[in-house]
Formats: C-alpha cells, sequence, structure tokens
C-alpha cells in the first residue's frame, strides 16, 4: 500500500496584513456595520484549526435591517439601466482579477484549499460577473399578434424582486459570483448569507462591489452563527421573492418549505452521488487525468465530485493502480505552502465522516490501494485514498463522500452498470470514458443526471447551464438561462383598432 506524501508546515505566513484587508463587519444596505449588541463569531483555519479572526454575527434585529433595506432599494434598482448595471459588474470583474493573489490567500486561509486551487476559483468567480455584465445588456421580450388578430401580445422581462443567496463553504467566492451576478444584472436587490465557516471571502466580495460602484441597499451580507432564525425571519418577511439555495439536499428541503409558504421562485443546487463510468474501450490516460480531477478538485469537497467509479473488468486493474499511483504522489499540507497539492477538510465533522466511510468499505472488503487514513498533524487532514472492490452496500456509495475518497466498483454489462449509476435519488452530474462516440451520447443521455463530461472531470463553466435533476436541485445557474431564474415574464395585451 503505497502512502501519501506529506509536507511540512508552512511557513510563516502574515495572515495579519492578508486578513487587515478585509472588513469583519455586517454589509448593510451599503454600510459596514457591527451587528446588533456586537456579537462576533470566530474563524477558523482548518489546516490548523486555530482561530483566525472573529467576524460580526448577524442576528434576527440585523436580519430585520437587511429586509428594510431590500424592499426599498428594489424599485429604483430594477429601473436602472441594463448598461449601468452591466458595467459595474464589468468593474467588478477587473477588480477581482487584480486582487487574485490576495483574493487567493484569504480563501486558502478560512476554507483550506490550497493557493493553486484558490487562484483558479477566483478567476472562475471573476468570470461569472463578467459573463453576465454581457447578459445584463441582453435581457429581451416578444411581441406578437393574438391568432384571432384582436389585440397584440406585448411580452416584457423583469426582476422577480429581492432575492435571499444561501451559500455553502466549500466553493465561497464562486457560489457568491454566481448568484449576485445574474441577480446584479436582472436588477434584483440581494441579501446574501454565507456559511459560518466562510464568511471572509463574502464580505471581500462586497467590499469589490462597492468600489466597482454598486448602490447602496443593493447587496446586504449577513454572517452568522445562528443561519435558521436569520433565514426564518428574512423569508418570513413577505419581502423576498426569490430564494437561491446551494447546499445540502436535507436543508435544500426545509428551505423550499419554508418558501412555499410565501410562494417564492427558488433555484437549489443540492447534494450529488456523481457516477464516473470508465468503459472498456476508455483512453486510460485521459481517463485517470479526468478521474483525478473529477475526485480531487478542492480535496473532493465539490458537488460535482466522482462519487462512484464504475470501471470495466478488463481495465480495472490496471485504471486503479494507475490512479492510486497519480494519488499516492500527491503531498498534503497546509495550502498556503507552494507546492502542497492538497489540503485539509473544513472541518474535524467532516475528517471524522470521511474515516468512518473509509473504515466501512474496508470492513466489507474493499482493498486499499493508497492513503485509508488521516496525517498526524494539526488539522483536519485526510489522505488521498483510492479504494478497490468497494461494495455496493458500502456507506459511501449512498452518501456524498465530500473528501478525496475514490471508491471502485467493477462491471462487465453496459445496461447493468447505467442502471446502478442510476440507482441513486441524487442526479447532478456524471461522467463517462469511452473512444466511442456513439457508446459515449447514448449513455450521456441515459444517464439520470442534470449534466455529463465525457472524457473530462470537469464540467462547471460559468458559460453553462449548471443544475441537477431529481433530488439535486432545481433550475439552472449560469448559461445563457442563469439569468432567467431571476427574471418575470409579463405579459400585456393590447387591442388592435377595428
Amino acid at each position: 500500500m503505497t502512502q501519501t506524501q506529506l509536507a511540512p508546515p508552512a511557513n510563516s505566513l502574515d495572515t495579519a496584513d492578508v486578513l487587515a484587508e478585509v472588513p469583519r463587519d455586517l454589509f448593510l444596505a451599503g454600510t459596514w456595520t457591527p451587528a446588533t449588541g456586537g456579537r462576533r463569531m470566530p474563524v477558523v483555519n482548518p489546516a490548523t484549526g486555530t482561530e483566525l479572526t472573529e467576524v460580526a454575527d448577524a442576528d434576527e434585529n440585523d436580519a430585520r435591517v437587511a429586509v428594510e433595506a431590500a424592499r426599498l432599494a428594489q424599485r429604483s434598482w430594477g429601473r436602472t439601466p441594463a448598461r449601468v448595471r452591466s458595467e459595474i459588474l464589468y468593474r467588478a470583474y477587473d477588480l477581482m482579477v487584480e486582487r487574485t493573489e490576495h483574493l487567493a490567500h484569504v480563501m486558502t486561509l478560512e476554507m483550506g484549499k490550497t493557493l493553486a486551487e484558490a487562484r483558479g476559483e477566483v478567476a472562475y468567480a471573476a468570470e461569472f460577473f463578467r459573463w453576465f455584465a454581457e447578459e445584463a445588456v441582453r435581457v429581451d421580450g416578444g411581441y406578437s399578434h393574438r391568432p384571432d388578430g384582436a389585440a397584440r401580445n406585448l411580452q416584457v422581462r423583469q426582476p422577480v424582486g429581492p432575492c435571499l443567496l444561501i451559500i455553502p463553504w466549500n466553493f465561497p467566492l464562486a457560489m457568491g459570483a454566481r448568484k449576485i451576478g445574474p441577480a446584479i444584472a436582472a436588477g434584483c436587490v440581494s441579501i446574501l448569507k454565507p456559511a459560518p465557516q466562510t464568511p471572509l471571502s463574502s464580505l471581500a466580495l462586497a467590499q469589490i462591489l462597492t468600489e466597482a460602484g454598486l448602490p447602496e441597499g443593493v447587496l446586504s451580507v449577513l454572517p452568522t452563527s445562528q443561519s435558521a432564525e436569520v433565514v426564518k425571519v428574512i423569508l418570513d418577511s413577505g419581502v423576498i421573492r426569490k430564494l437561491s439555495f446551494t447546499g445540502s439536499t436535507a436543508v435544500g428541503k426545509h428551505l423550499l418549505a419554508q418558501a412555499a409558504e410565501g410562494v417564492l421562485r427558488t433555484s437549489m443546487e443540492l447534494g450529488g452521488n456523481a457516477p464516473f463510468l470508465v468503459l472498456e474501450d476508455a483512453d486510460l490516460d485521459r481517463a485517470v487525468e479526468a478521474a483525478f480531477q473529477a475526485k480531487m478538485r478542492n480535496m473532493g469537497e465539490a458537488c460535482t465530485a466522482a462519487n462512484r467509479f464504475f470501471v470495466h473488468t478488463a481495465v480495472a486493474e490496471e485504471f486503479s493502480a494507475r490512479l492510486a499511483q497519480r494519488m499516492g504522489a500527491l503531498i498534503v499540507g497546509d495550502g498556503t505552502r507552494d507546492g502542497v497539492d492538497v489540503g485539509p477538510l473544513i472541518d474535524e465533522a467532516s475528517r471524522q465522516k470521511v474515516r468512518t466511510l473509509i473504515a466501512d468499505a474496508v470492513d466489507r472488503g474493499a482493498s486499499v490501494l493508497v492513503g485509508g487514513d488521516s496525517p498526524d498533524r494539526p488539522g483536519y487532514f485526510v489522505q488521498p485514498t483510492v479504494l478497490l472492490n468497494t461494495h455496493p452496500d458500502s456507506a459511501m456509495t449512498s452518501t456524498e463522500i465530500f473528501g478525496p475518497v475514490a471508491a471502485i466498483q467493477t462491471f462487465t454489462d453496459l445496461d447493468d452498470v447505467i442502471d446502478r449509476a442510476n440507482d441513486t435519488e441524487w442526479g447532478l452530474v456524471g461522467y463517462v470514458m469511452t473512444q466511442d462516440i456513439d457508446n459515449a451520447l447514448d449513455v450521456a443521455e441515459r444517464l439520470e443526471v442534470g449534466m455529463v463530461g465525457i472524457n473530462s472531470g470537469v464540467v462547471s463553466s460559468p458559460s453553462a447551464p449548471f443544475g441537477g435533476v431529481k433530488q439535486s436541485g432545481l433550475g439552472r445557474e449560469g448559461g445563457r438561462v442563469g439569468i432567467d431564474e431571476f427574471l418575470e415574464i409579463k405579459y400585456i395585451s393590447i387591442p388592435v383598432r377595428s
């Protein structure tokens, strides 16, 4: 069994200089404001398990202030010319690119991903602002005649209204930009609630948007340790008309029930259990690289991460050995250190979950080709792990692993493996590796997912619609349809004069 390499502790990084540039109060209606009663909550560095800093901790009173600011700002913002909204997003894009190093360090400190991955996320996040800057000026409508000729039918698209945007910790900058971008482009005001583990990236994003010229009241950012209470106040206000959430299916279901009370528009990007199929004729060089990307992006803490590997028996041994060699060569350590490939998981609970899933799979007969344990060092690390012959009843085959573990099963029959791949309540993304275009398209069409990667382990792009089916969510983010989630269609009838 190969052992993953461990990096020494990180060189001293002047975190004070990095954090000094990030506001740590609430962003309420364009103003940096302490939380009610001066409440603060800690932000922890997952690479060390120690506190980085504190930020303002919003409560129900702060939520009411944000809601009222959103109500007051919506009318004027909704009537702001599209070109003005577009130029704000363009300026925000430029500022994000200019501050890549600072934003990457902030993200690595609070979330754990390596600096290389964090730099990539900054570029990805910024691209959402550029994409929706371009979409803002392309919102159109329609004109037609009624079939009987008695009236003209006009269709216009208007902002849906104030939005509540709830984002997770795993891509704290990109998820914020992916929701705020189309909201701004469509003319919607927003309240952003970041995950309590990663508020700094969202506060830094608000700072950039302010400098880009976003008017007061168009955005509020509410870090909070009382998520349920704060969200309830916002949703019960009667002001919010749209809820956009990225996170677990369990929380998404609860929010959908709350949103139903106000008959809100909803977008839900929920959990995944992505199948990764390696067919007998796959190019193994490409398949291994795609598997590595689909599994190890963000330490496996991604809803698009390959969760179940189905590999044809004819190539299973070679594919598994190559993937184990690739993952066994990775350097594990503090992501702030250049040369580190794999950072920590977000917290101790996540690490324990992954360790428990590995132990269960091994108890059921899986062979550990590499990894399988946690490094003996501070922080929430798990070694990159490859398991061969994972039993279908193992807990990790029906659970979103959210860690650096590739669990491999084998197959011989294509129809059977497609059935196995679809045998899950989730349907976000799937991957298929084959050199036969007919097989590739056939499998892509039959997989019950919202997205498919063919000979590729990365599907996310601001220019493409992101989203799933079944219990992986509702609606799409990104692409030409991304702005539609923040627009309503209004029909206007004009009688034709006799």
